[in-house]
């Protein structure tokens, strides 16, 4: 699973810049500066992934649709996302989540809340429990 979304960089006519991402129409970051368009884009683009899966959808494949650069989704969203999508995909319940973790019910729960911060370390658990590896990437900014 890879989250890096092409996004399209646009002036905008009351002023500002504007981005957009071709995959998650949903998904739009505006401000004063270009740089401030694109620092804020990352942010949105992990807000709608994560509605997404709060309302039960896939989230979308990141295309080839050619915008003016690739924007990630931060770490901890990333990982977020990733952790729900696995469990989704894994067909077990969240008591057995909970039994292999040896946690409490009511902390998978928070687990597999998209809107839930989890450290990154019980992510990274989870995943490895849902039989999936985080693997870090740099590029640059």
């Amino acid at each position: 699973m890879r989250l890096i979304y092409p996004a399209r960089l646009e002036a905008d006519p009351e002023g500002g810049f504007v981005v957009t991402f071709p995959d998650v129409p949903e998904a739009i970051s505006g401000a004063a500066t270009r740089d401030a368009a694109i620092a804020g884009a990352s942010e949105v683009l992990g807000i709608a992934l994560r509605w997404a899966l709060r309302d039960g959808r896939n989230l979308p494949a990141a295309s080839d649709a050619g915008g003016d650069f690739a924007i990630p989704v931060g770490a901890s969203d990333a990982m977020k996302l990733a952790v729900c999508e696995a469990f989704r995909d894994s067909g077990i319940s969240q008591a057995e989540l909970a039994r292999r973790l040896g946690k409490d019910e009511k902390l998978v729960r928070r687990i597999l809340d998209p809107d839930h911060p989890t450290k990154l370390a019980m992510l990274e658990t989870t995943l490895v429990l849902l039989g999936r590896r985080v693997v870090i990437e740099t590029i640059a900014a």
